[in-house]
């Protein structure tokens, strides 16, 4: 039986019934004449010698209905610069590639520093944002798409149901948030599974009806790393430059985006990509250091949002969590049971007491400082201190690739 349940606040569009691919794509080379699709791939210049972006590549290969793809490359010397133009330059939509350790991107960069403009250290934050930058400069698209680039079982059907939901007028939405099934021989996305979705639920019981709760609990696979959005959502959003990205992408639109207008989409029937390390005893890599920046965004966007977050409260949190955590340990230990699935239960409690560690650091964090590193503005800011930063983005651009 195809799973049509429909929760929380927003729209869910599931995968049911027979794949589609050739009638989505279809559609959406109908739209592109008046809605226009610019697909941005922020990527390691070491993720061209993986395993993922050269399917990613033979995939595109095959799509017929973008108007441009924008690739924001980092940590690349120009050496590395140039194989990246070839090993893009196959794709029949051209490719452009921001270079973001380039002089020309760096000199801009600097400006906005000198300006009292921070886009924050190097990493997917900053290069998307600036990616996002460019395609308005260019004004050629009125829909933004973005995925990873370290999606190993990727396919064109991925792309087809983000862009649709958001470029297809029918469908009337302004944001697409992707979810998919992280399930090989066992259960994956310990982030979601055991970080994020029991401290929402943690939150919840403390805090009650929190709009805001409500609304990230409604998402599937709130750590997802792809979207799709309305061009003008990239000219309002502000977005973080640490691993409370996708997280804090979510607040944005919360704020700027009737609820109405935001669904989430199934994009594939299996999905794997690189997984990060625990690092249990290292609160500043892996999945450690992405949990204390995660809470961090949530407990500061509760706070925006007027919430009272009180001595007590904060004390509360890591008790309930620990507690709502171990509830939903059960749960994944059945489900995977029934599905012949390996589970090893001591390491799923080891996540759980590594996580609840990360929360006390981020609440440490957070009391220690509320405001935090400030979020990177949004385009109508930068547009005020510096009119012409668009046209100097698109100008140094441009140059770079013409190398």
């Amino acid at each position: 039986m195809g799973d049509f349940h429909q929760a929380g606040v927003i729209t869910t569009l599931h995968r049911l019934g027979k794949p589609n691919l050739e009638q989505l794509e279809k559609e959406l080379e109908e739209t592109l004449l008046y809605r226009p699709i610019a697909l941005v791939l922020p990527c390691l210049y070491s993720e061209l010698e993986g395993e993922a972006l050269p399917r990613i590549v033979e995939e595109l290969a095959q799509v017929r209905y973008l108007r441009e793809i924008v690739v924001g490359l980092g940590r690349a010397g120009e050496e590395e610069f140039l194989r990246a133009k070839a090993f893009f330059a196959p794709l029949p939509q051209a490719p452009l590639l921001l270079w973001n350790d380039g002089p020309r991107i760096q000199a801009l960069y600097r400006l906005l520093e000198e300006r009292g403009i921070s886009a924050g250290p190097d990493g997917k934050g900053r290069s998307a944002w600036m990616t996002f930058g460019y395609v308005l400069a260019r004004g050629q698209s009125d829909v933004i798409a973005l995925h990873d680039c370290d999606i190993l079982t990727y396919n064109r059907e991925l792309l087809a149901r983000l862009c649709y939901p958001v470029a297809n007028p029918r469908l009337a939405f302004e944001f697409a948030k992707g979810y998919y099934s992280r399930v090989t021989d066992r259960l994956h996305g310990r982030a979601v599974r055991l970080l994020v979705v029991p401290l929402i639920r943690a939150l919840q019981r403390i805090l009650d009806q929190q709009p805001f709760l409500t609304y990230l609990d409604s998402f599937r696979y709130p750590l997802a790393g792809e979207f799709a959005m309305i061009a003008d959502l990239a000219r309002v959003n502000r977005i973080p430059s640490d691993w409370g990205l996708e997280v804090g992408v979510l607040a944005q639109v919360y704020r700027n985006c009737a609820v109405g207008r935001v669904c989430q989409v199934d994009l594939a029937d299996t999905y794997e990509h690189k997984h990060q390390d625990l690092s249990a005893t290292d609160p500043t890599k892996g999945l450690t250091r992405m949990a204390v920046d995660i809470t961090k965004s949530i407990l500061r966007t509760l706070a925006e949002e007027g919430t009272v977050l009180s001595d007590g409260l904060l004390k509360t949190l890591p008790i309930t969590y620990i507690r709502t955590a171990r509830d939903m340990l059960s749960r994944y230990q059945n489900d995977a049971y029934i599905n012949r699935l390996v589970y090893d239960q001591h390491q799923e409690g080891q996540a759980v007491e590594a996580f609840a560690k990360a929360i006390q650091l981020a609440i440490e964090g957070f009391l220690a400082d509320p405001l935090g590193v400030p979020l990177i503005p949004n385009w109508n800011r930068v547009l005020a201190a510096i009119p012409d930063f668009l046209t100097r983005l698109r100008e140094a651009v441009d140059q770079d690739n013409k190398l």
